[in-house]
């Protein structure tokens, strides 16, 4: 496997708020706590308080989530030893969460575990007397389950089909037999490492009852030897913990304050990612995840009868607090009350809204951790590699749309200059001559001149494109090769990591697939990954 990069900026795939927070530019200082560098984790561990009867409910309830979904946890492993730990005061957290997406979805859900992967052991080598565990969030009452249903392998797409509705996490996984079968059957083509695959998918899908179960069980055996640990929110005793912030929100509706104040902010130079509800909680039941929504004095439920008084309301979060569930702009404060965590890890997208609120971690009491962004990776296969190294083009070259690759290799690899740099630079002297001639003639026909001037050099320009477009024509196979890359490695201009699938790469590197990507990330970086398969030897 050979390891390369281009630098995030360069790959244009980030957006001005992610590049101008990487380049720790000024106009986004006021929006988060600390930048994301080692040496500022110092700081972070040292401001970092949280009691030790938190730590306790929390490890108490992390011990149930894992029994009550069936996942074992080995005595001797990794994730019993970080449990262990997390009783510690010298114990902290690195977070990263994701959708319940089916057999995680997109690469980038592996991207992000393994990214808190190496953050933990960067820190571990830099801080050795503190103990950093790595943390997947699980996001079972999220309720969009259009985004969780699917997944792709080539141009294929897998899909559970349910009627089901309210937070994903509790869904029944019932119904997931003919999409099961359909993977397995699809799997028939393939030898190499296509049974684990079977095995896995059948294990999480068919052996458990709900897709919070699953999901748990699916990423516990994939990063079982690196001890992650999965935290589900959907907890009486963890929402328990989070009650003084719920209530605060009940009454005061800081949030959409805190957060409005802090968009307006932003909105001047960036695009805002989320916008605020009046209040950002859901009321959540087994079969229901609506919105909660405030109407003078009572509280109604949207989409249907329920109704509570300010009173009722209060009593009904002692009660069941577990009912309460926070939205994208809260749950990120629910997170950090509940664990010891210093920093999250997340996609462009996502950091984007976290800047959206740094007020309403102050108002509520609670630190903001230090936001890193997840390492992103294009992985080329055997094939894709060969044509790759073919092409000659490099690794910039690689991450340019369709149209502007193709026109680039052409005018790289023609035997004549396309751009017709010389004649351009001729006509450019003449002009200037005759430009300086005009004007000692007569200082009107100066600016006829310099229109004469544009309109040939806009000639020569027509006329270096229609070259580039015969040269084109000429290449036919290596155009081929082009749209080959574009079309397998970037699907309608979109990122790999975006629409595919861990199994297509699992297929070829097994279980070396975690190891290879925990060997070449580093996190912080600024840069893009690119991963290159080479043929074995003898084979």
């Amino acid at each position: 496997m050979e390891a390369d990069c281009v630098t995030l900026k360069d790959s244009g795939y980030f957006s001005k708020i992610i590049l101008d927070y990487l380049a720790e530019s000024s106009n986004l200082k006021e929006f988060y706590s600390l930048y994301p560098s080692i040496d500022n984790f110092k700081d972070a561990i040292e401001s970092k308080q949280f009691p030790d009867e938190h730590r306790k409910i929390l490890v108490q309830s992390l011990k149930g989530q894992y029994k009550k979904d069936g996942v074992k946890v080995d005595q001797e492993g990794g994730v019993s030893s970080h449990l262990i730990q997390l009783e510690a005061p010298n114990t902290f957290t690195v977070t990263t969460g994701h959708q319940l997406c089916l057999f995680t979805g997109p690469l980038y859900f592996i991207y992000k575990i393994v990214s808190t992967l190496k953050l933990c052991d960067t820190l571990k080598l830099k801080y050795p007397d503190y103990n950093f565990v790595p943390i997947y969030w699980m996001a079972t009452e999220d309720h969009d389950f259009e985004e969780v249903n699917h997944f792709n392998v080539g141009d294929r797409t897998f899909k559970w089909q349910t009627e089901q509705k309210g937070a994903v996490g509790r869904m029944s996984l019932s119904e997931m037999e003919p999409t099961s079968t359909e993977f397995n059957t699809w799997l028939t083509d393939y030898s190499s490492h296509a049974e684990e695959l079977k095995r896995l998918f059948q294990k999480a899908y068919t052996k458990h009852k709900t897709l919070a179960a699953a999901t748990r069980f699916l990423v516990h055996e994939l990063f079982r030897d690196y001890g992650v640990v999965i935290v589900d929110g959907d907890d009486q005793a963890l929402k328990r913990l989070f009650i003084p912030t719920i209530k605060k929100e009940l009454l005061e509706e800081f949030s959409a304050k805190e957060v409005g104040a802090q968009s307006e902010k932003l909105a001047k130079k960036y695009k805002i990612q989320v916008n605020p509800r009046e209040i950002n909680l859901f009321y959540l039941t087994d079969n229901s995840r609506e919105r909660l929504i405030k109407e003078n004095d009572s509280y109604r439920v949207n989409d249907t009868s329920i109704s509570f008084s300010e009173q009722e309301i209060l009593v009904e979060l002692e009660k069941y607090p577990e009912r309460f569930s926070p939205n994208v702009l809260l749950r990120p404060v629910y997170q950090e009350s509940i664990l010891p965590n210093l920093a999250y890890i997340g996609g462009g997208g996502e950091l984007a809204y976290w800047f959206q609120l740094k007020t309403t971690f102050e108002e509520a009491k609670i630190p903001m951790p230090l936001l890193l962004l997840r390492n992103s990776v294009v992985w080329l296969n055997e094939k894709q590699t060969k044509v790759f190294r073919k092409l000659r083009i490099s690794n910039k070259q690689l991450f340019l749309k369709d149209g502007v690759l193709i026109k680039e290799w052409v005018k790289q690899n023609s035997a004549i200059d396309l751009e017709l740099t010389v004649q351009k630079q001729k006509q450019q002297t003449f002009f200037k001559e005759l430009v300086d001639t005009a004007k000692d003639t007569d200082t009107s026909l100066e600016k006829h001149v310099e229109a004469l001037a544009a309109k040939h050099l806009k000639s020569i320009d027509q006329l270096s494109e229609k070259l580039i477009r015969a040269e084109r024509r000429k290449a036919g196979k290596a155009m081929e090769r082009v749209n080959y890359l574009k079309d397998t490695l970037f699907w309608n201009n979109g990122l790999q990591e975006r629409r595919l699938n861990f199994s297509e790469i699992y297929l070829t590197q097994g279980k070396e697939m975690i190891p290879q990507l925990l060997h070449a990330f580093e996190t912080p970086t600024n840069d893009f990954l690119i991963l290159k398969s080479a043929k074995k030897k003898g084979t």
